[in-house]
């Protein structure tokens, strides 16, 4: 008996199931450490599809597993980026499936103002290197934008600012998102803010705004911080429609100043560069106007100054047809005369033509010849009758002979008399062409004259009898004289 006792174990310390040992584990841990701050630097993170966050606190020696609920992970004023420093806020607890302890983080920040600028070099170098910073990728500002969007807190000094200053400089119409401008919900609401603008109808019912302008007043790095987030950075590099930035004071430099088209250094100072002065505008194109008034009364005078100059190098009317009109009065008087004169000529040589001997000698050898050859081919019994009448034909053929040069002298005269009319002819289409030249020339002397140019509503102004052309001379002459088209008109000093 004694010896079956002894087999038997002494051991009367109590057994614990697995998930008893992992309840009490985790009663005492959550007990112990029910709100604590850690503070570390961020080394994994996972964003799952479920919304959670997980991610490791580490420091030289250990190792934190960490969870951020998707409740949570919502509402966080800055998100965890891996290599940030960062004090988190939560308590511990276990995870039993795996059987190790974790912290569950309520909120995380960063760790000072160091951490946030590494934080904030690390995302610039990151958005710089897509090139989101280039300077070729920023638009020009329009001159004068007909509407203006403004992504800004509605209820601050901001927005009034801005609505002053634009109203004393050139009103426009503005359009107001409201969004917050610090805390969780401002990177989400400024980067819909610019979406939507950017989303709306050129034209339409809420018109589309020419430039936007995204303010807010100064403030801590942590107050700005949601101007650094890469969304607000990603809206405004994406934005069709050009943006002014205006964050914080002069000092104050965030993300979006680096990828908006211009940098205001107050909300001020983003109006300053919306719109130019009305008043400075209304006085340059007056100005302009002026300009433009002088030059174009300069140019005039130029011109008509050098039509005149034109017009006296130009030879006078009188002078142009003077010799042709000579030239025309002496052969309208030279013509008849060497009509009649031609008409003689040609008379008498007609006249000397009919009576020479030799040419009557010549036709009637040439007759002869030709009756000769005629009377050789007549029959024999013919040649009696034409030695027998030989005489009487001969006689007969001198009146014929007569009266055919009577017929050529008369078509002599006839030609004659034809080009007699010709030439006259002639010498009246050239006298009427030569006329016609002649009023061309005096229409176009009428034309190039003052006097057509006072008809189209100029006027020429004399002082002491000479053409004033200057102000200084009006001023100097003792009396001004006006000449209109209708007349003149007298001004005495």
């Amino acid at each position: 008996m004694n010896d079956l006792f002894d087999d038997e174990p002494a051991d009367n310390t109590p057994e614990f199931s697995v998930s008893e040992i992992s309840g009490a584990v985790k009663k005492a841990i959550e007990g112990g450490f029910s709100h604590v701050r850690v503070r570390g630097e961020v080394g994994r993170v996972s964003r799952p599809a479920s919304g959670h966050i997980y991610m490791d606190l580490k420091d030289e020696r250990s190792v934190l597993a960490g969870v951020i609920w998707k409740g949570r992970a919502q509402g966080l004023a800055h998100r965890p980026e891996e290599g940030m420093e960062v004090i988190a806020t939560g308590k511990l607890t276990t995870f039993p499936g795996q059987s190790k302890y974790q912290m569950i983080i309520e909120d995380v920040a960063p760790a000072g103002a160091g951490a946030l600028m590494a934080m904030l070099e690390k995302r610039k170098a990151a958005l710089a290197a897509e090139g989101l910073f280039a300077p070729e990728r920023k638009k020009e500002l329009p001159y004068l934008p007909e509407i203006i969007g403004v992504v800004t807190s509605p209820s601050g000094a901001v927005i009034r600012d801005i609505l002053h200053r634009l109203r004393d400089r050139f009103p426009r119409k503005v359009l107001v998102w409201p969004v917050a401008v610090q805390g969780a919900k401002c990177a989400p609401e400024v980067a819909a803010a610019i979406a939507g603008f950017n989303a709306l109808t050129p034209g339409g019912a809420l018109p589309r705004p020419d430039l936007l302008i995204v303010a807010r007043g100064g403030g801590s790095l942590e107050d700005l911080w949601g101007f650094n987030e890469e969304a607000v950075v990603r809206a405004a590099a994406a934005s069709d429609i050009p943006l002014i930035s205006a964050v914080g004071h002069e000092t104050d430099t965030t993300l979006i100043d680096f990828v908006s088209d211009m940098r205001a250094p107050t909300p001020t100072a983003a109006a300053e560069l919306a719109v130019p002065v009305r008043m400075e505008l209304l006085a340059w194109t007056d100005q302009q106007g002026a300009r433009l008034s002088r030059t174009l009364a300069t140019a005039l005078s130029q011109r008509q100054q050098r039509v005149r100059d034109l017009g006296r190098a130009l030879p006078q009317v009188d002078a142009l047809v003077e010799g042709p009109r000579q030239r025309l009065d002496l052969l309208a008087e030279r013509l008849p005369n060497a009509l009649r004169r031609t008409a003689a000529t040609k008379r008498l040589r007609v006249s000397e033509a009919a009576l020479r001997p030799g040419m009557l000698s010549r036709r009637l050898a040439e007759d002869s010849r030709r009756v000769n050859s005629l009377s050789a081919r007549l029959v024999p019994a013919l040649e009696r009758r034409t030695r027998e009448g030989r005489a009487a034909l001969s006689q007969t053929s001198r009146g014929l002979r007569a009266t055919l040069l009577m017929d050529r002298i008369t078509r002599q005269s006839e030609r004659l008399e034809s080009v007699v009319r010709r030439l006259s002819d002639r010498a009246t289409r050239q006298q009427t062409e030569r006329r016609a030249r002649l009023d061309a020339l005096d229409r176009l002397r009428e034309t190039l004259g003052y006097v057509e140019t006072l008809k189209r509503g100029y006027a020429v102004v004399r002082g002491d009898g000479n053409v004033v052309t200057d102000k200084v001379t009006a001023e100097n002459a003792a009396r001004l004289e006006i000449e209109f088209a209708d007349g003149r008109l007298t001004v005495s000093k």
